[in-house]
């Protein structure tokens, strides 16, 4: 828990995808025929540090040589925040496959990220041209994709939304004063904070194979096979076959199906929340037994989609999920051993 290492990088990633948004901003000026076309400088940090820096004349002594030049943008986080508004179970979990590696991690915990961004001028129209090209995509959100956690597959779209709108003028003073127009935007990014990512390939045992002999010997033939398997006890991938064509009343024992050519004798199929046992095909009509793998009877209604439970939702079951076993009986006269190390019979 508390003291292990863990690092996703989502506050710089959330930095890095809220600057993008203003990095390509420009103004134009006009003076006759001529356009001068200028891109605006984006940088991170307080607007005070730029203000300060803006007074200061260059110096050609230090490495300070060059006054630095407006129009530009500056923008910082303000504060961080948890959000209950978008809070899900702590409980639920994230599992992503990519070939053979499989990783896990808790869901995430949505926190908004306070950004404050600063349009510093010493002109009103060159304000008023960074302005007008902020404004009209902030309505008031506008939703960033980023990819957050690579290892869990944890591509989300989450809204920055415009707050508040300041503008302020900081000319004082004489004749030599440069006036500085400051218009500041306050921004919400609500994203999400992730947990450790864990590595889970090769941790889970999912099959189990046992031989018996009545020979003592270890390289005995074996004479009977016990093989175990997991089973899921409901459907975990989400791939209807069909749908009901009818409503199901608590005493049915044969359902009707849109198509049912997808189902075969003995399939589990679940409907809702509530397995069912298959024990006849007759066209449409699909004869069941009810309240398989400890599920309840329930009415269901037509429309209601049609799952098998395969082994693709077998291959998805987890330690923490509640499974029971797939089992084989095998007996042999062939004389041969299994060969742990190529699995092999031989």
């Amino acid at each position: 828990m508390l003291g292990s290492y863990n690092y996703n990088g989502i506050i710089k990633k959330t930095v890095v995808g809220f600057g993008t948004l203003f990095n390509n901003i420009e103004i134009r000026r006009v003076s006759g025929s001529k356009t001068e076309v200028m891109k605006v400088p984006l940088a991170y940090g307080p607007k005070a540090k730029f203000l300060a820096r803006l007074r200061q004349l260059g110096d050609l002594t230090t490495q300070d040589q060059v006054q630095i030049t407006l129009p530009r943008i500056s923008f910082e986080i303000q504060g961080i925040n948890y959000d209950p508004t978008r809070k899900v179970s702590p409980t639920q979990y994230i599992r992503h496959t990519t070939g053979n590696k499989e990783n896990k991690g808790f869901m995430p915990v949505p926190y908004n990220i306070n950004f404050e961004l600063a349009i510093l001028s010493k002109n009103q129209d060159d304000a008023l041209q960074i302005l007008e090209q902020i404004l009209p995509f902030f309505q008031p959100s506008f939703n960033i994709t980023m990819n957050l956690v690579p290892e869990l597959g944890e591509v989300k779209d989450y809204p920055v939304t415009l707050t508040s709108i300041d503008y302020g003028d900081e000319y004082e003073g004489d004749y030599d004063t440069r006036r500085t127009l400051i218009y500041t935007l306050q921004f919400i990014a609500k994203t999400y904070m992730y947990g450790p990512v864990v590595d889970k390939s090769g941790e889970l045992i999912k099959k189990t194979i046992i031989d018996y002999s009545t020979d003592s010997v270890r390289t005995a033939p074996r004479e009977v096979r016990y093989v175990a398997t997991p089973r899921s006890l409901v459907e975990r991938d989400n791939n209807a076959v069909t749908t009901v064509s009818a409503d199901i009343d608590d005493n049915d024992g044969i359902i009707n199906v849109t198509d049912a050519s997808g189902i075969s004798l003995k399939d589990d199929i679940q409907i809702d929340s509530e397995v069912m046992r298959v024990t006849k095909i007759d066209g449409t009509k699909v004869y069941v037994a009810r309240a398989f793998n400890n599920s309840t009877i329930a009415a269901h209604v037509a429309s209601s989609n049609v799952f098998i439970i395969t082994s693709a939702d077998h291959a998805l079951l987890d330690s923490d999920d509640d499974f029971g076993f797939n089992e084989l009986y095998s007996e042999f006269t062939d004389g041969k051993s299994r060969n742990p190390t190529t699995g092999a019979d031989e």
